[in-house]
């Protein structure tokens, strides 16, 4: 790898989602990419349950046939299971327009044909670089790399776009984080040979479980294509700190809590270690300030309940690369109008639903009795990732009309 000083029309910071959509669509349009990621592909990474809207969005950077190639598993809705209650949402059902189907995936093979396909699109990835320091005061961005090998160089770009996820990398060198809203949270999780046998499991569908004695409790179990589950728990850290062993020993004492995913699980092999990771959630002062903007988990991540990582980060690739290819053709754009307020239209109706979820007035909506078909519809857009889709009332007005509908089901 050359580390010579890099100059770039455009710098992106990360490889995820986010780095190669946006890197993909503004290839299009013949811009010079350079993407700088820390690691090196393919990593393991969570967010493996994908929602429709995505697919649109990978649709729009030319990226849909590699991952129908890939022969992830399918995925049309989700399941809800609580204390003997059953439910599920078919994503195909749904008021908004657009896909009705996605794919659970794997994300380190998923991230790593994104990023290959970026390369194919034009722009260079260079793995093992990590940004170190960054200078925004002067007419071109500048920052400080650092190779892996401990080699160091300059970078400057017109732009610069942080694509890092959880590594958030311009939030902490720029000061931008702010405390989250949400309580602090922590999940254990890994990846199971799950030998599920059961003809009442839909492996089309993502498996949300709510612990039957406490209701902030839940669990995720999300099928891959090649017999193996994703499973994990999220509770405040006192719950699972408060129990004894191993992360392993922990993970599968809660897991065996919930009858139903128990018995799903009763023949998996645990091969793979348990990961832990806590106070996920985080906040920023702003999402963009000149020559640069924050993509995805990078800018915000709310909670990974409805699996709305991926898409807020695809979204915000797609409106940044919008907004900055009208730039750099000469036009005039306010990045708060532009970028900022439209991607958090969206962020927030997602923000209304998970509150919703952990205070149980959304549990209530999700496990009614007879719900109204064309209710269920709207909902089932808001979790298929239509979350932008103003002409849903439950986007439009979502914390309003959730309310009503969950005091509404409690009736």
């Amino acid at each position: 790898m050359n580390t010579k000083d890099l100059e770039s029309d455009i710098i992106i910071i990360g490889a995820g989602p986010s780095g190669a959509v946006a890197a993909a669509l503004l290839r299009k349009h013949g811009y010079q990419v350079t993407i700088l990621e820390k690691q090196h592909f393919p990593r393991f990474s969570i967010g493996e349950s994908l929602l429709p809207q995505c697919m649109e969005f990978l649709e729009e950077a030319g990226m849909t046939e590699v991952i129908q190639d890939a022969d992830f598993q399918h995925k049309n809705g989700a399941a809800f299971h609580y204390n003997g209650k059953n439910t599920s949402f078919n994503f195909c059902e749904k008021f908004s327009p657009g896909r009705g189907t996605t794919f659970q995936v794997q994300r380190a093979h998923f991230d790593h044909l994104l990023a290959q396909e970026a390369e194919k699109k034009g722009a260079e990835i260079r793995y093992g670089h990590e940004i170190t320091a960054v200078d925004f005061s002067g007419e071109r961005p500048w920052l400080r790399v650092c190779t892996d090998d401990g080699q160091e160089y300059e970078a400057r770009g017109k732009y610069v776009l942080d694509a890092s996820g959880f590594g958030r990398v311009l939030s902490r060198l720029l000061d931008l984080e702010t405390p989250s809203e949400f309580p602090v949270r922590m999940s254990l999780f890994t990846h199971v040979e799950d030998k599920i046998d059961h003809p009442g499991h839909d492996r089309d569908k993502i498996l949300i479980t709510v612990h039957p004695k406490w209701r902030d409790v839940w669990f995720w179990l999300i099928p891959f294509a090649n017999g193996r589950c994703s499973v994990g728990v999220v509770a405040k850290p006192e719950f699972i700190e408060s129990r004894d062993g191993e992360p392993l020993d922990v993970l599968q004492e809660i897991v065996g809590e919930d009858p139903n995913l128990s018995a799903l699980l009763a023949n998996a092999e645990w091969d793979m270690p348990v990961r832990p990771i806590q106070g996920y959630s985080c906040n920023v002062k702003q999402l963009w300030g000149t020559n640069y903007a924050l993509l995805g988990n990078a800018a915000e991540f709310l909670d990974p309940v409805f699996s709305s990582g991926v898409t807020i980060a695809m979204k915000s690739a797609s409106l940044a690369a919008q907004a900055l290819h009208r730039q750099f053709s000469g036009e005039t754009v306010d990045w708060q109008a532009d970028y900022a307020e439209p991607l958090m239209s969206g962020v927030d109706t997602f923000r209304t639903y998970v509150d919703a979820w952990y205070e149980g007035a959304f549990q209530d909506v999700v496990f009614a009795e007879n719900p109204s078909d064309p209710v269920k519809r709207m909902i089932s857009s808001i979790l298929a990732g239509y979350a932008w889709d103003t002409k849903n009332p439950y986007v439009s007005e979502s914390r309003r009309r959730l309310a009503t509908l969950a005091e509404l089901c409690r009736a």
